[in-house]
């Protein structure tokens, strides 16, 4: 179940990720602060490295959210994710739709990361389904691909080197993104 063929990497064109349960723990802090309402969460760097990756790659990302959060958005923006939608869960199916449509891709050719029932719509559609370690039995039953890692570990990252590495692509990517880093930094 965890093996992917270059076939299926290769026909990846969009990544879409749930956010709570795959980019973060599913850990939310909210408390108060000088009498403002505040949301926390703890999002993976080496994750986040991953997507620079897959953006050096040309793939594109979707960040698909049940629920709005601020904390999302900063990171989303921090990590120049093409698209965020935080939409309602029983709303994720259709707003992926309206993405993949709007990009003329089909659901054949795309990924997605789960981790929870509102994920299934989705999940069920996709070319890759793919499941974090820590997703629930159902999630999992959909899925083609689930990692080692819990979401908020490093399960993204997986992916990402697992996607890379089946396409071919992991030395040519990691030498642009080091050539890119270079360049920016004369």
């Amino acid at each position: 179940m965890n093996t992917l063929s270059t076939a299926a990497a290769r026909r990846i064109r969009l990544i879409g990720l749930d956010v709570d349960g795959v980019l973060t723990d599913n850990g939310v802090f909210i408390g108060p602060v000088a009498g403002e309402r505040v949301e926390l969460k703890r999002f993976d760097i080496q994750d986040g490295l991953g997507l620079i990756l897959l953006r050096t790659a040309g793939l594109p990302v979707v960040w698909l959210s049940g629920r709005a959060s601020e904390a999302t958005a900063l990171r989303a923006a921090e990590l120049k994710v093409e698209e965020l939608l935080q939409v309602p869960g029983p709303g994720k199916a259709a707003a992926f739709a309206e993405v993949l449509k709007r990009r003329g891709i089909e659901w054949s050719d795309a990924a997605f990361v789960g981790d929870d029932l509102a994920d299934l719509p989705v999940l069920r559609k996709v070319g890759l389904p793919i499941a974090v370690a820590n997703a629930v039995p159902d999630v999992k039953a959909v899925a083609t691909h689930v990692t080692r890692a819990g979401g908020g570990h490093g399960a993204v990252r997986e992916i990402v080197e697992t996607i890379l590495r089946a396409r071919g692509d992991w030395g040519e990517i990691l030498a642009r993104y080091f050539g890119e880093q270079t360049a920016g930094a004369a």
